[in-house]
């Protein structure tokens, strides 16, 4: 008997599927690549655990998708991310608590090889749904390895296109948990050196000593990136004449050569307060001089007041800039303005160019705010503006009380939040 040769039609046929198979793998190894460069994209831990979700949705068609963190002892689900419920399936199960691994979601925590069903139901481990919860008849399920220790199960429910999970898409999604592994232990460690960076720059930087009967108030804040530490400081202290003496400063850099200048010149300039009552100028001018001769101290701003009371009512503030923003002043009367004075050149410039001496009154019960430049600047506006919108904020708060003031200064900012900053608000006693 004779084979049966194919007719030219089903030749054609069989070479468009062929087509159309290598178009959709392509497509798919192009989403993979997308998706494994969308995970990676971020190093903020809950930012990464939602992408691996919703790539992973995408990549397989998938109505439905969720990450169970599992606990430290591995045999329970401590955290369970979702995504693709609507608002109306999400009110639906409000009150009911997460999955901690019984039924299928346990079958795959007791058993981390990838799962693929085609009717939840019928499962063997099945134990049924919580009631509210939407309808899912199939599930694909995979494990997610950190370091070598299972960290959790990525799991994904309902094609879109009603067909169960096939060969094909577990081994795409197979591929991107190989690449959340990875995206998850980054995120993980700068998260951990995020936290030590902020944990050691509050190390560095002085619990305001009692500043009476002034009244003071600091907050400082690490940049949104790079994770690192900063080279903002602040600092205040009573002089032996009970003048009030403050600074603020800004060392170039966000690293730790930064953030031990900035201890450098924070220790540095409070022995110099105490061992004269020279002018701010001269004092910003003889710890330039130091920096020169015994320090490797970057680049560094500040801004150096000096508090003490007038000859009349009220009290007179000297104070000079080494290429800092200018003082911000809230009035008992809740009105704002900008201290004005020539800038001097930053510290590690060129100690031999004079600094600029200013004196402005303040009325009792007046608050000075000093502050980095990070509170108010952004690329895409003048720095003007970030003044104009800084001095609007503390206007409309100039109620709270000052630790509250300056915390609403630091978390509402006009600036865009890639550089550190640092508040110090001082406020003048009554004095008649």
């Amino acid at each position: 008997m004779s084979e049966q040769v194919p007719v030219a039609g089903e030749r054609v046929d069989d070479i468009a599927a062929q087509l159309h198979a290598l178009a959709a793998a392509r497509d798919r190894l192009q989403g993979l690549l997308s998706a494994v460069l969308a995970i990676g994209g971020d190093l903020d831990l809950p930012v990464v655990l939602h992408r691996i979700v919703t790539t992973a949705m995408e990549l397989a068609g998938a109505r439905y998708g969720a990450l169970g963190i599992l606990a430290p002892s591995g045999d329970r689900l401590q955290e369970f991310v979702t995504a693709g419920l609507s608002q109306e399936e999400r009110a639906a199960l409000a009150g009911i608590d997460f999955p901690s691994g019984r039924g299928v979601l346990g079958h795959l925590i007791r058993h981390p090889e990838p799962l693929r069903v085609a009717d939840i139901g019928a499962h063997p481990s099945s134990v049924g749904f919580p009631p509210g919860h939407p309808s899912m008849r199939t599930l694909l399920g995979v494990a997610i390895t950190v370091r070598g220790e299972i960290y959790g199960d990525l799991y994904l429910s309902e094609r879109r296109d009603g067909r169960p999970f096939d060969q094909a898409d577990e081994e795409v999604v197979r591929a991107l948990a190989g690449a959340a592994g990875i995206a998850i232990e980054n995120a993980r460690l700068f998260g951990y050196m995020r936290d030590s960076a902020a944990q050691f720059q509050r190390l560095l930087l002085p619990t305001l000593p009692d500043l009476a009967p002034f009244e003071g108030a600091a907050v400082y804040r690490t940049a949104a990136e790079p994770a690192g530490v900063g080279g903002d400081w602040y600092d205040a202290v009573i002089l032996p004449d009970r003048a009030c003496a403050a600074v603020i400063g800004d060392v170039v850099g966000h690293d730790l050569h930064a953030a031990a200048a900035m201890a450098q010149a924070r220790n540095m300039l409070r022995a110099l307060l105490y061992d004269r009552r020279s002018p701010p100028s001269s004092v910003l001018t003889q710890l330039d001089r130091t920096v020169e001769d015994i320090t490797d101290l970057p680049v560094t701003t500040a801004c150096l007041a000096r508090i003490e009371p007038a000859a009349g009512p009220g009290w007179t503030m000297h104070w000079s800039t080494a290429g800092h923003p200018p003082p911000l002043v809230l009035g008992p009367d809740g009105r704002t303005w900008y201290l004005e004075g020539e800038p001097g050149i930053p510290i590690g410039v060129d100690p031999a160019v004079p600094r600029p001496d200013h004196t402005d009154p303040l009325p009792s019960g007046a608050t000075v705010v000093f502050f980095t430049d990070g509170l108010v600047e952004r690329p895409d506006r003048d720095i003007d503006d970030g003044l104009d919108a800084l001095a609007r904020l503390t206007a409309a708060h100039a109620d709270r009380p000052l630790d509250e003031l300056v915390r609403i200064l630091a978390d509402r900012h006009p600036g865009d939040g890639h550089d550190d900053m640092a508040v110090l608000a001082i406020r003048t006693p009554s004095r008649s």
